[in-house]
C-alpha cells in the first residue's frame, strides 16, 4: 500500500484543503436532518470517505474532467459548484442541474467539467476512456478521472474500459473507492485477490492501492498519476481503502455490518486524521478552526432556505417531449452533378469517406475495421488515407466501444461505431438505452453518435448473424433508428446520421450490401430523418415496410400490376421517430393497409404503425390493417428454411388478396 502523505502543499493550500475536507461533512449532517423531517427523499452517504472525492478533486487541474458517483459529494464542493443549485437539485426543486428529471448525483455539469453517473455501475468506466481519446487526438495535457466502487469492479464495462484504456495509453485515472461493502455484500464475497488494484497487472497498466482516509496520500496518488497521464504515460489503476460509515443509502441500514469495524473506523476517519495532523504541524489552530465552522455552517443554511423555499418543477407534455431529442438542423438536400449507378455497400462507405474528408471529428471505431478494412470491406481503404489516429480497430468490447463513443462525443466528436454484425449490439444494449438516449434529455448534453449495425438475413449466417433487433430498441425515447432500403438512401441516411446531435442506430442490410446497385449522388447530400419516401404510388393496398421488405414489396407490386392491381408502397426509412403523417395520409386515400417486415412479427415495428393506423384512421379503413413479418422463431441456418419457411416473402401475396378481398 503506497503511504506517503508529505506535506508538499503549503500552509495556504493545507488550511484550504481542510475547508474543503470539512464542507461536505457538514453538507451531509444538514442533509440527513432534513432527510428524517421528510424534506428530501433520499440520501446516498459518504460520511467517512470524504478524503477520496476531496483530495482526488483537489489534486487534479480544473479543466480535467472527472466522472463521480452517489458518494462524491466532495467532488462537486471542491470544484467549487454552486451550493444553491446543487442543493435544489438534491432536493429536486425547480433551478437544479436536471429540471426534476433525475436526482442527487446523476447529472453533468460542463461548466464544472463533470459527467454525472447513471445508476448502472460500471457504466461510466469507458465514457471516461472516450473523454480521455478525444483530449489525446486532439493534444491537450489534461485528464478524465472516473470512480467506482469496489463491487463496480465485478462489471464487464470495468474490464473493457481498463483494456481500452492501457491499450490506447489513453490518459485516465480510475479510482476505486473501496469501502468494505456492496450495499450489504461484504469484499470477500465480491472477489478472491487480495488486493483490487493487482487486477492492473492484468491489463498492462501501473496499480497500486492506498489508505483513502488520508487525504494527503489521495492528493498525491492521484496527482502522481494524473500527471504521468498527461506526460503519455497512459492509465492507472488506484484502489483507496476506506469504509461507509452509514447504510447504502439511508434506508438499508446497517444491521449487517459488525460493530466493532464501526468503532475501528471511527478512529480513521479523514477529518479527525487530517485535523491532527495539521495541528501537530502548527498549520491550524482552535480560531481558524471555528471560522471555517462558521463560514461553512452560513454557507449551508442559506442554501438550504434557498433550496426549501424553491417551487417544484413544473412542465407540460409537450415541453418534456421537446427536451428528449437535442434539435437537429439535418435537413433533406439535394446536390447537383453526377448519379452513378452505385452498389449499396459503397454508397455507404462512400458516405462515411466523404463525412472523414470534411469533418476532422468524425472518428471510426469497431472491431477489424482498420487494417482489414471491416468484416464486409466498408472501410477498406480508411486506414491509408485517414490513418490510426481516426480509424481505430477496438478489442471485442461492444459495450466499451459505444461507452468511449459517448465519452468522444461529450467532447465534441462525431464518432462512428461499427457493430461487426447488429446481433452483437446486445453486448451494448445498456450504453445505447441508459447512457446514450437519456443524457440529452436529463442534463442536456447533445450525443452526437452513430451506431453502424449490419443486419438483417438471406445470407445463411444463422441465428446469431442474422437478426433484425431494431424493435430492442423502438421502446427507447431519445434514440433514432433508420433503415435505408436503396443505395440512394444509405449513403444520404449515413451523412444525416453523422450530422445528427442524438445517437442514431444505422441498420445497414447486408443481403443488400453487394446485389443491389442504385443511382447515388456523387455529392455529399443528407436525407433527413423521419421522413418516409412512397417508392411506387398506387390506389388498391398500401404496403408500408423498410429495409428488405420495400424490394418484396416492388416485387410484389410489379407481379400484381399485371392484374391491373395497383399497390402503393412507402418505405418508411425511419423508424424512430417515422412518418406518421405521410402514412396516415396514403391510408385515407387507399383504404386498406398491411405493415411488413423482415423481423419476426410479435412485438415488431409493424404492430406500432398497425395500432397508430387502427388508433388515428380507422373510419378510413375498407379491411382490417394486416401485419405480416418473420416466424416467431429464431433465425435457421438452412437456406430453405430461412428464405421459404421463416421468411414471410411467399406469404405476402396471398395476405395481400385477402385484404384485398374485403
Amino acid at each position: 500500500m503506497l503511504q506517503t502523505g508529505t506535506l508538499s502543499l503549503t500552509a495556504t493550500q493545507l488550511r484550504e484543503l481542510y475547508y474543503y475536507l470539512l464542507l461536505p461533512r457538514r453538507i451531509e449532517e444538514r442533509m440527513l436532518l432534513l432527510l428524517r423531517q421528510g424534506k428530501l427523499s433520499k440520501w446516498f452517504s459518504g460520511i467517512g470517505q470524504e478524503a477520496i472525492s476531496v483530495g482526488a478533486t483537489y489534486a487534479l487541474e480544473p479543466d480535467d474532467v472527472i466522472l463521480p458517483l452517489h458518494r462524491n459529494l466532495g467532488v462537486f464542493t471542491t470544484r467549487g459548484v454552486d451550493l444553491k443549485r446543487l442543493f435544489r437539485q438534491l432536493m429536486g426543486k425547480a433551478g437544479g442541474f436536471t429540471k426534476g428529471r433525475d436526482r442527487t448525483f446523476h447529472f453533468g455539469a460542463p461548466e464544472y467539467r463533470i459527467i454525472g453517473m447513471i445508476s448502472h455501475l460500471g457504466a461510466m468506466l469507458p465514457v471516461a476512456d472516450g473523454v480521455a481519446l478525444a483530449f489525446q487526438l486532439r493534444g491537450e495535457k489534461r485528464v478524465a478521472l472516473a470512480f467506482m466502487g469496489e463491487g463496480a469492479t465485478s462489471e464487464g464495462d470495468f474490464h473493457e474500459a481498463l483494456n481500452l484504456a492501457a491499450i490506447w495509453k489513453l490518459p485516465v485515472v480510475f479510482l476505486i473507492e473501496n469501502n468494505g461493502y456492496a450495499l450489504s455484500t461484504p469484499t470477500y464475497e465480491q472477489y478472491a485477490c487480495e488486493r483490487l488494484s493487482d487486477r492492473a497487472i492484468g491489463y498492462g497498466m501501473e496499480g497500486f492501492q492506498i489508505d483513502g482516509n488520508d487525504v494527503l496520500v489521495v492528493y498525491e496518488a492521484v496527482r502522481y498519476a494524473a500527471e504521468k497521464a498527461r506526460a503519455g504515460g497512459g492509465p492507472t489503476l488506484i484502489e483507496a481503502i476506506t469504509f461507509r460509515m452509514r447504510g447504502h443509502e439511508e434506508a438499508s441500514g446497517t444491521r449487517y455490518v459488525p460493530r466493532e469495524l464501526f468503532e475501528h473506523w471511527a478512529q480513521r476517519d479523514p477529518i479527525l486524521l487530517f485535523t491532527r495532523r495539521l495541528e501537530s504541524e502548527g498549520v491550524l489552530d482552535a480560531s481558524f478552526q471555528s471560522a471555517v465552522e462558521a463560514r461553512i455552517r452560513a454557507q449551508i443554511e442559506e442554501a438550504v432556505e434557498d433550496a426549501l423555499s424553491a417551487p417544484w418543477p413544473e412542465s407540460t407534455p409537450e415541453r418534456e417531449l421537446a427536451d428528449v431529442y437535442a434539435p437537429s438542423p439535418v435537413r433533406t438536400t439535394r446536390p447537383e452533378g453526377p448519379t452513378p449507378e452505385k452498389r449499396y455497400l459503397d454508397a455507404i462507405s462512400e458516405a462515411l469517406w466523404q463525412a472523414m474528408e470534411r469533418d476532422p471529428t468524425v472518428i471510426l471505431m469497431g472491431q477489424d475495421i482498420a487494417e482489414y478494412g471491416g468484416v464486409f470491406k466498408v472501410t477498406e481503404g480508411f486506414l491509408e488515407r485517414f490513418g490510426k489516429a481516426r480509424v481505430r480497430n477496438t478489442p471485442i468490447i461492444e459495450s466499451g466501444a459505444i461507452g468511449a463513443a459517448l465519452g468522444l462525443a461529450l467532447e465534441g466528436f462525431k464518432p462512428v461505431v461499427e457493430m461487426q454484425f447488429a446481433d452483437f449490439v446486445s453486448c451494448g444494449f445498456n450504453q445505447i438505452v441508459n447512457n446514450l438516449a437519456k443524457t440529452h434529455y436529463r442534463w442536456g448534453a447533445a450525443v452526437n453518435v452513430t451506431i453502424r449495425l449490419p443486419a438483417g438475413g438471406g445470407t445463411g449466417a444463422g441465428p446469431f448473424h442474422s437478426q433484425n433487433p431494431e424493435a430492442w430498441f423502438l421502446h427507447v425515447p431519445g434514440l433514432k433508428l433508420v433503415a435505408p432500403a436503396t443505395p440512394e438512401d444509405a449513403k444520404g441516411l449515413l451523412l444525416a446520421a453523422i450530422e445528427d446531435p442524438n445517437p442514431v442506430l444505422y441498420f445497414e442490410h447486408k443481403l443488400l450490401y453487394r446485389s443491389l446497385k442504385g443511382p447515388v449522388p456523387s455529392a455529399p447530400y443528407t436525407i433527413e430523418i423521419g421522413r418516409a419516401r412512397i417508392a411506387r404510388p398506387g390506389r388498391d393496398l398500401l404496403i408500408v415496410t423498410y429495409g428488405l421488405g420495400v424490394h418484396w414489396a416492388l416485387e410484389l407490386a410489379e407481379r400484381l400490376a399485371e392484374e391491373g392491381i395497383a399497390l402503393e408502397v412507402i418505405d418508411l426509412r425511419s423508424l424512430l421517430p417515422w412518418d406518421k403523417e405521410l402514412v396516415l395520409e396514403s391510408v385515407r386515400r387507399i383504404n386498406r393497409v398491411v405493415v411488413l417486415h423482415e423481423a419476426n412479427l410479435t412485438g415488431g415495428v409493424g404492430a406500432e404503425i398497425a395500432a397508430t393506423i387502427g388508433e388515428e384512421a380507422f373510419r378510413d379503413l375498407d379491411a382490417p390493417v394486416y401485419r405480416i413479418a418473420s416466424l416467431d422463431i429464431p433465425i435457421p441456418f438452412s437456406e430453405q428454411l430461412e428464405r421459404h419457411v421463416y421468411w414471410p416473402k411467399d406469404r405476402l401475396p396471398e395476405v395481400v388478396r385477402e385484404v384485398l378481398r374485403f
